[in-house]
């Protein structure tokens, strides 16, 4: 681990397009909620198999209704002055990808061709194109009367990949997948075997013997025939896998890859089994379209295997790996399969960083894959000869945030890029030099908003090591400020230089705020040491770092007003909170608690991945209760003092809500100031437009009631817009 370097500063401005802003006001309007809610929002791009077109999504909100829906827009990448193209499907039109044909093939829940039925279930649809946005068709591909959750096309376009929840004793994809295949009656209660994995994941409750299957069917003039084979196997056949592919609940294309020639599929896969709570193994299988057991290439592996991605030349197959099993934030490592001679290795060893996503260029020639790096997540060039990494410089100024990579023939790049000050744009790289701007979906809104600056600092944390953190505040601002600790989950993550439409440094700072966020011991893009440092630590080395960055921002910044302070946290962050109540009660004036853990123990039964508690507390709760104890924020709840504010999602189940409500009695019982919001449709995040909304406006008014003056409320009342 480094030591300290110094206090380090650089200032990262918003990047926003450089385009002239339209009726721009002398004084322009902070940012609102309302605003972040309804900002428009850039898909990944899908690129026509010549590489000259691009069609992306646009994600765009009502400003009244909150009612959301997607957009398309075509896109010439030879022809970098003209404008986008807005392409009309006739009704709704997602997860697009182009074929080998050159068709664009999509999703759609429009009803079937030839029916008069209003409503119709998620099916494949195609469509030509042509270059002025001109449409022909769209025209069905499939007719299953399933809805499908995705597909992939093979390289020909000859044959689809479609996956959806499939019971596992169904041998054709439209069997069994109205969810009461396996409920023995006579009532609809749902039993399960302990034997059978998971119980709950994520925000679902599982239905047993339904699992997440793929399924390939041929395509005949553009049309999917056949009942389509299974490429987890038939269930009665020694060799056959039972578990989910694509993984839930966050597994999709990316976890799917064809061989060139449109032989087999590869696929990522977890078993279902007693062992599935308690393992992070996922394992890349290949599945031969001859209908037999798929063969799993990454057995010897028992942690995470992942997306694979097969080399256009069909020499190579790459994916992601983990080393450690049951360790869900290791680092993931590039992993290289000769398919000539089935020799493996280990691509990355001595690059001290965790990738998260990989792509080949068109020629095999190179490897381009993101990781997070210090407070930005920039795009790396892999030799797969040699393992020789080179990190890309393709923006002015910081590099950000980083994503969704497609390279292109002739050394071209196309990517999105987001940050702290703007949301993802899209652009292009060529000859790996720095990219041009491709789009402006939501640039110029942003850019006519009052402006804020991101400050890079870095302090002297634990044991001395060098620890990373930002301030967010408006820029031109007279006067103090609040401070506001921004705390983030995981605990192996980061609050890098990238937007969020959740919790988002850029509009809490339009409120008057500034927003600090430090990157403490156990956060991600430092390294594997720093990463692993918070193993068995909970409460230790992080709760010092923050301690420590709070008073490294005051004192680099003597606007910020430390007296008029408030931590907030979600998840891991939610924890920390719980943990200041009780370690640090007479910092600050309120905090903020989404989804954190209150008690250790409680949690410990009846979270569902139960490899995240056992790795990073040592083992199960009867194994290392000490630690569980150690670091449990309700043995302290003596000392709580501080207002506030506990907010909980029903459907959360990784940290289930009476966590939240644990809290919440505390503070009744302690006649604490207190408030208590649960949204009954929402998960471990808040993800509707009228929660977000309302979560926003709440957070806000908490903030407000115990951090500005009376004044300062009735100032900025009076300037707010009607109707927000």
């Amino acid at each position: 681990m480094t030591k300290h370097l110094g206090t380090a500063l650089a200032l990262c401005l918003a990047t926003s397009l450089s385009t002239p802003l339209l009726a721009q006001e002398a004084d322009p309007a902070p940012m609102t909620a309302r605003d972040l809610v309804t900002m428009p929002r850039l898909g990944a791009p899908a690129v026509s198999p010549d590489g000259k077109y691009a069609v992306y999504s646009v994600t765009v909100t009502d400003e009244e209704t909150l009612a959301r829906k997607s957009e398309l827009y075509l896109r010439n990448l030879t022809d970098l002055d003209s404008a986008p193209v807005k392409l009309d499907l006739g009704e709704s039109a997602f997860g697009v990808t182009f074929g080998a044909d050159g068709l664009l093939y999509f999703l759609s829940d429009r009803p079937d061709e030839g029916t008069t039925d209003s409503e119709g279930t998620t099916e494949v649809w195609r469509a030509v194109l042509e270059a002025n946005g001109n449409v022909t068709g769209p025209m069905q591909v499939t007719n299953i009367s399933t809805p499908v959750e995705g597909f992939t096309l093979s390289p020909k376009a000859d044959a689809i990949a479609l996956w959806a929840p499939v019971s596992r004793d169904c041998e054709a994809f439209g069997c069994g997948t109205d969810g009461t295949a396996h409920l023995p009656g006579p009532g609809n209660g749902r039993l399960y075997d302990a034997n059978d994995g998971f119980v709950r994941h994520w925000d679902e409750w599982e239905t047993p013997g339904t699992y997440s299957r793929i399924f390939v069917f041929g395509l005949e003039d553009g049309r999917a025939v056949g009942d389509g084979e299974p490429l987890d196997g038939p269930a009665d056949v020694d060799g056959a896998l039972t578990g989910d592919a694509p993984t839930k609940p966050f597994g999709g294309a990316e976890e799917i890859a064809w061989a060139p020639d449109g032989s087999a599929v590869y696929f990522t896969a977890r078993l279902a089994d007693a062992r599935e709570p308690l393992s992070t193994n996922l394992d890349i299988y290949r599945a031969a379209l001859d209908g037999g057991p798929p063969e799993n290439l990454t057995a010897d592996n028992q942690a995470t295997d992942t997306t694979p991605a097969a080399s256009p030349d069909g020499r190579y197959l790459a994916w992601l790996a983990m080393e450690r099993p049951t360790y869900e934030a290791d680092r993931l490592r590039i992993m290289l399969r000769d398919l000539k001679t089935g020799a493996v290795q280990e691509l990355t060893q001595d690059f001290d960083r965790s990738f998260g996503s990989l792509a080949w260029t068109p020629d095999s020639k190179w490897i381009v894959a993101t990781a997070q790096d210090v407070l930005d997540t920039p795009a790396f060039r892999i030799d797969p000869k040699s393992g020789k990494v080179e990190k890309l410089d393709l923006m002015a100024g910081n590099e950000a945030h980083i994503g969704n990579v497609v390279p292109l023939a002739g050394d071209r790049l196309l990517f999105t890029r987001d940050s702290i000050g703007a949301p993802a744009e899209l652009f292009l790289s060529a000859e790996w030099q720095q990219a041009k701007p491709l789009t402006q979906v939501a640039s110029s809104k942003v850019g006519a908003m009052a402006a804020t600056v991101t400050t890079r600092f870095s302090f002297a944390g634990a044991n001395g090591d060098t620890v990373w953190g930002q301030i967010t505040k408006l820029e031109d601002f007279d006067g103090a400020m609040p401070a506001i600790l921004y705390i983030h989950g995981g605990p192996q993550g980061s609050f890098n230089d990238a937007w969020s439409t959740r919790w988002n440094p850029r509009v809490l700072a339009s409120q008057g705020y500034a927003v600090i966020s430090v990157d403490f011991h156990g956060s991600t893009g430092y390294g594997e040491a720093f990463t692993d440092a918070i193993n068995r630590d909970w409460g230790g080395k992080p709760l010092e770092d923050l301690q420590k960055g709070l008073a490294a921002a005051l004192a680099l910044d003597p606007q910020i007003d430390g007296d008029r302070a408030c931590a907030m946290g979600a998840s891991y962050g939610g924890y920390m909170v719980n943990w200041i109540a009780g370690n640090w009660p007479d910092r600050f004036d309120c905090l903020v608690n989404h989804n954190g853990l209150f008690d250790n123990r409680a949690f410990y039964f009846s979270t569902e991945e139960k490899w995240f508690p056992r790795w990073d507390f040592g083992g199960s709760y009867a194994e290392s209760a000490a630690t569980y104890e150690k670091w449990n924020p309700v043995n302290h709840i003596d000392a709580w003092k501080t207002p506030m504010l506990v907010v909980l999602g029903e459907k959360d189940f990784r940290v289930p809500y009476t966590q939240g409500l644990g809290a919440f009695t505390v503070l009744q019982e302690k006649d604490i100031p207190a408030q208590l919001l649960v949204f009954p449709t929402e998960n471990h995040w808040v993800l509707g437009a009228k929660n977000s909304l309302q979560w926003h406006d709440t957070v806000f008014a908490w903030l407000e009631r115990w951090l500005k003056s009376d004044d300062e409320q009735t100032s900025e009342g009076e300037g707010e817009g009607e109707g927000e």
